[in-house]
């Protein structure tokens, strides 16, 4: 077990790099005068601080991605079980798998690691989050979390997805606007 583990976790990016962490944004290109004329980007962001965010939309994606965010250390052991015990059931059905990761996990895995889906990264994933969660303030990953998002149409972040979506800013969406786009997440095409 310890060659394993000193296997598995002896590459794991470090989770103070997040501290400085900006997602990709468009260029700009500015006439002479000033006035925009383009820009160009493979991924439509608004980078918006969390200061920035309206409570209606935290609310909203809490709800939806992860109810306990503000208590748990990285890893939600009770909502981990709760989607292992559910997907039983939906194996079975044939359905579509329920996921236990956290925010914590998802900014991890999102900016940190890949998409591979296998037990190795998992583990890295729940070894980072743990990590994130001693050197970033909650607000912080979750400020992460809500610009890094994929959220369909080329929308990268709540910012972009509010303005793409609705042609509205962070602060004039209503709460059912709020709720579309915490439900994104999960089938964002």
């Amino acid at each position: 077990v310890t060659i394993y583990a000193a296997w598995l976790f002896h590459d794991l990016p470090d989770a103070g790099e997040l501290a400085d962490y900006r997602p990709a944004t468009a260029t700009r290109v500015y006439a002479g005068d000033g006035t925009l004329i383009g820009e160009f980007s493979e991924e439509r962001r608004i980078y918006v601080s969390y200061d920035q965010i309206p409570p209606v939309v935290v609310q909203a994606f809490l709800e939806a991605e992860d109810r306990n965010f503000f208590r748990h250390g990285g890893i939600d052991v009770s909502g981990l079980g709760r989607a292992m015990f559910k997907n039983l059931y939906t194996v079975v059905s044939g359905r579509r798998l329920e996921g236990g990761s956290t925010i914590t996990q998802q900014v991890a895995k999102n900016i940190l690691l890949t998409n591979e889906s296998s037990l190795n990264r998992k583990l890295k994933e729940a070894v980072l989050a743990s990590r994130l969660e001693g050197a970033l303030p909650k607000e912080q990953i979750l400020e992460l979390y809500l610009n890094e998002i994929f959220l369909g149409y080329r929308s990268f972040g709540v910012a972009s997805a509010a303005y793409n979506y609705f042609g509205k800013s962070l602060g004039q969406l209503t709460p059912d606007e709020a709720a579309f786009l915490a439900a994104l997440p999960k089938g964002p095409n």
